[in-house]
């Protein structure tokens, strides 16, 4: 046997559940956990998603076949909505699921303190790259993390011998479909048609169709999906804990065919440290062929394909080489067949299951000076019927007051009727006439037979969500602030008292000290850290703090944070880190010692009115910037304008700075954008400008926000940034005039974000 899988560390086979039929399908096709959402607070609301009732019967059939299941509580959540996501905590806590999906930072705060028993997994939402984010994660209450698509085999052994070191379990999506953008990092649904991908209302706007590039393609975004079925080798020797598959809006069908497929891989190598060459199955259902170079670290062209629809008879007309209408249509009926039988093989094998809730009788016996005795039988279509018996500690007299008759039982433990239970019938036989007992005797048993019935725990008492105290600001005279990314700007910190925040690239040279010394040469400059920070860019960003020591940062990554946290550093939560909610302030205040943060702008007015910051906390909100879309690790101008080069190399982040456009069917442009040091970035074609928020919320932000750097600008002409500062500072002190230069100056501006929200 091959030695890297001669242990006995559990493999995990996560399965997708978009309904129950779904979650049947992973159950009987092997799956180790399956993972699913409640119809709220969850980040596939295009799938059937399950109802409480629903998941309360899911998770007593996936306990049976020794499955766990995963709530997806995975989006973020407004100030308005933490009342109702507190009330469900209150439910989930009683259940007996195995973990809740978090992405939104203030629900970590929420479930450490009120419901500890909760185990938290974070989301692949948080974007989880780089080691500094796993202790962050780690920190603040996550037990298991979702590590970015984006990584390479050797980043994903890497990180997760560091979440080992602090017992946390790694997850990777090995099958399914593959965003190109970095999960959490994408507005372009937000943007394009108001439906946030933050919120599970994806549009999925990277399979929109393209007026045709110059490389010659019409769907110049669309990835192929994702499958790593012949790396299983590499991913168990990277001690990857568990193995995820995509899915959640795929049907029943699809999910027992690729979990079936690659529960027979996982155990052909499990028991003979030898793969199984056949993957045709998977091809067989929804697919857009296949890449695992994500994995190999092979970012090329083929990872694209120019069809954002099923390619599984594509493929089998090709593999057969069919060339006549007879012979295409032999291979078609052969796949459909193939399908079919799948379908039927299913369906056998998921005919007796239900999640049917569990039957109650109540028999009632009691007589004059002795106990009341409460018997319940629970009976399921898969378990025999269990018999609880319970009595009272005192003993029934003779009454014509309080007499306990048939209405007042009924009455008493009706509330039996639950998620879990339906109460059949009703037996008083036994139970003699004109007796009385305390109605806290009877209380006492209910809570008894309520206990038993858990499974011999006890209910945990409903928590009440706590009024925070509402903190005034930390400066009364709000401020303004300025990021650039070009030491040519310096020259702005003559014209303005604005704080100076430096953008940091999202790539370093190993080594190189140019951004060490740029900050030391300027000291008023302020380091602003970007959202994605992989593997020795992270490290260089270390330096930077390291070396620097600055007195102050602004970090869109969690790993910087962490580090900045270590460091006694002060760090302000910058906005891509999607900050909707008073308990996200908290719980980067509370643990790691934040001081300020960023308002997201994808939220409205009266979704941020109600935010209440922590004592000597700052609210800081950007009011003019270049609106991204999407940023990717992939490369946007191979399908559009073209490249010489076959594939991404290390050099390709540090030199090139293409731009380009890409137009819509609808005729809407977007800058593709690519600044020297950056990430590949799509824009769209107006700026954010939003002066209403000015008037609107001054008496809550300490710090209003430009953005003067050029991303995103593609090729647009370069503003006149000097009179945008005095123009800005004009509107900060109620200038009218500066109002209309503004809009003068930036005529293709939104705020349509600020008015529809999330």
């Amino acid at each position: 046997m091959n030695d890297q899988v001669n242990t006995k560390r559990k493999i995990e086979l996560l399965a997708p559940g978009g309904d129950v039929e779904a979650i049947k399908a992973g159950i009987v096709a092997g799956a180790n956990a399956v993972y699913c959402g409640l119809d709220t607070f969850n980040a596939r609301n295009r799938a059937s998603n399950l109802s409480f009732d629903e998941l309360n019967g899911v998770l007593r059939l996936a306990h049976r076949y020794n499955c766990e299941v995963f709530l997806t509580l995975n989006v973020v959540i407004l100030e308005q909505e933490l009342k109702a996501m507190f009330k469900l905590l209150n439910q989930l806590v009683n259940t007996t699921l195995d973990g809740i999906i978090v992405q939104d930072l203030g629900l970590f705060n929420l479930v450490k303190k009120y419901f500890p028993t909760l185990d938290i997994h974070a989301s692949t939402q948080l974007t989880t790259h780089n080691e500094g984010q796993i202790h962050f994660l780690s920190k603040i209450g996550a037990s298991r993390l979702n590590l970015s698509r984006e990584l390479n085999l050797g980043e994903i052994k890497s990180l997760t011998a560091t979440a080992h070191d602090q017992n946390v379990l790694t997850e990777v999506f090995v099958h399914g479909s593959l965003c190109i953008a970095f999960s959490g990092q994408c507005y372009s649904s937000s943007v394009s048609v108001g439906n946030s991908g933050n919120r599970g209302r994806c549009s999925q706007a990277c399979r929109d169709e393209y007026e045709i590039t110059e490389a010659g393609n019409k769907f110049p975004l669309n990835l192929k999906d994702n499958s790593a079925y012949f790396d299983l080798p590499e991913l168990v020797d990277a001690k990857v804990d568990s193995l995820k598959i995509e899915g959640r809006i795929k049907g029943a069908h699809y999910v027992y065919t690729v979990v079936d497929t690659w529960r027979k891989q996982i155990n052909s190598f499990v028991e003979s440290g030898k793969l199984l060459a056949d993957d045709s199955n998977l091809h067989k259902v929804f697919n857009r062929d296949f890449t695992n170079s994500f994995l190999t670290g092979d970012l090329t062209k083929s990872m694209f394909i120019d069809n954002p629809r099923d390619n599984s008879v594509n493929y089998a007309v090709d593999k057969s080489n069919a060339i006549s209408v007879v012979q295409i249509q032999d291979v078609k009926t052969e796949l459909y067949q193939g399908k079919n039988d799948l379908g039927l093989e299913l369906k056998e094998k998921v005919k007796d299951i239900n999640i049917n809730k569990i039957i109650l009788t109540f028999e009632f016996v009691g007589k004059e000076n002795q106990p009341l005795i409460v018997r319940t039988k629970a009976s399921s279509d898969n378990t025999k019927v269990r018999t609880y018996e319970i009595q009272s500690d005192v003993s029934l007299i003779a009454s014509d007051k309080s007499v306990i008759d048939q209405d007042s039982l009924i009455k008493r433990f009706k509330s039996f009727n639950d998620a879990n239970h339906t109460i059949e019938d009703y037996s008083f036989e036994g139970l003699d006439s004109g007796l009385s007992i305390p109605f806290k005797e009877l209380t006492k048993l209910k809570n008894e037979m309520a206990f038993l019935l858990n499974n011999n725990k006890e209910i945990i008492a409903p928590v009440e969500l706590p009024i925070l105290e509402k903190h005034p600001k930390v400066e009364q005279q709000i401020k303004l602030s300025i990021l650039i990314a070009d030491e040519k700007d310096a020259h702005l910190c003559d014209v303005t008292d604005a704080d100076v925040y430096f953008k940091i690239p999202e790539s370093l040279k190993k080594g190189c000290t140019k951004h060490i010394d740029l900050l030391l040469r300027n000291p008023r400059f302020i380091p602003w850290f970007p959202a994605v920070l992989i593997g020795k860019d992270y490290l260089e960003s270390v330096k930077i703090l390291e070396q620097v020591k600055p007195a102050r940062i602004v970090t869109n990554n969690t790993g910087i944070a962490y580090k900045a946290f270590e460091m006694g550093i002060e760090w302000i939560a910058g906005p891509f880190l999607n900050t909707t909610n008073s308990y996200a302030l908290y719980t980067m205040q509370e643990e790691l010692n934040c001081a300020g943060a960023f308002i997201s702008n994808e939220i409205n007015k009266m979704q941020i009115r109600n935010i209440r910051r922590p004592k000597g906390f700052k609210l800081l909100y950007s009011i003019y910037h270049p609106i991204l879309m999407m940023t990717s690790r992939q490369c946007f101008f191979q399908q559009t304008v073209g490249c010489k080069k076959p594939a991404i190399e290390d050099g390709c982040m540090l030199k090139c700075k293409k731009a380009t456009t890409i137009t819509n069917v609808k005729g809407v442009s977007f800058a593709v954008d690519k600044q020297k040091g950056g990430y590949p970035s799509i824009y769209n074609h107006e700026q954010f400008l939003n002066m209403d928020v000015v008037n609107d919320l001054s008496d809550l932000f300490d710090e209003f926000f430009i953005d003067l750097t050029n991303i995103g600008a593609g090729s647009k002409e370069e503003q006149d940034k000097t009179l945008l500062i005095k123009h800005f500072e004009g509107l900060l002190n109620s200038a009218d005039e500066s109002k209309i230069q503004l809009n003068n100056l930036v005529p293709i501006a939104t705020n349509a974000q600020y008015s529809q929200g999330l």
